[in-house]
């Protein structure tokens, strides 16, 4: 299960993850790839919009995670600068969120083997990686039996924004 979507601008890449938002679930985790300025943290923000968050949601970079409490809590994970495997699993990232919030972790690819099976795994990639635009390309794929009944929602949920 796979959407290929494009937004002009970082407000439409929040509007995105504000969707998406729409069908996350308490457990859910979702999987943030791409180069460095994608728009990893923009979509963050349209998810934490969408769950409610009123705080400032930036970058974890450099404390790895913020937590926010909204419809359901979120946490929100940059393991980028974690070197190795051990790293990640002390973060406890089953327990964040009183274990009952969302995970949206950035760079999520490489510890993609330590989240759960039911997740969903967004890939952003600017069209002009020299930056001179916000547009973006965003490759959203399911995982999971639970995201099975969720998917056609999702996908509807998703259209304005479908590409090539």
């Amino acid at each position: 299960m796979q959407v290929t979507l494009r937004t002009q601008t970082a407000e439409d890449t929040r509007e995105v993850g504000e969707a998406v938002s729409a069908l996350l679930r308490a457990r859910d985790a979702v999987v943030l790839t791409g180069e460095l300025g994608a728009g990893k943290t923009t979509l963050v923000q349209g998810v934490a919009r969408g769950l409610g968050v009123e705080d400032t949601v930036n970058s974890p970079t450099f404390t790895l995670v913020k937590e926010y409490s909204g419809i359901l809590e979120v946490a929100h994970v940059d393991v980028y600068r974690l070197d190795r495997m051990q790293e990640v699993v002390d973060l406890g990232l089953d327990e964040l969120g009183g274990g009952e919030g969302v995970l949206l972790v950035e760079w999520g690819d490489a510890v993609e083997t330590l989240l759960p099976a039911d997740r969903l795994r967004i890939e952003l990639n600017p069209e002009d990686p020299a930056g001179g635009s916000e547009a973006r390309r965003i490759s959203v794929a399911a995982f999971g039996a639970g995201w099975i009944p969720r998917w056609p929602e999702l996908e509807a949920a998703l259209r304005p924004w479908s590409g090539p």
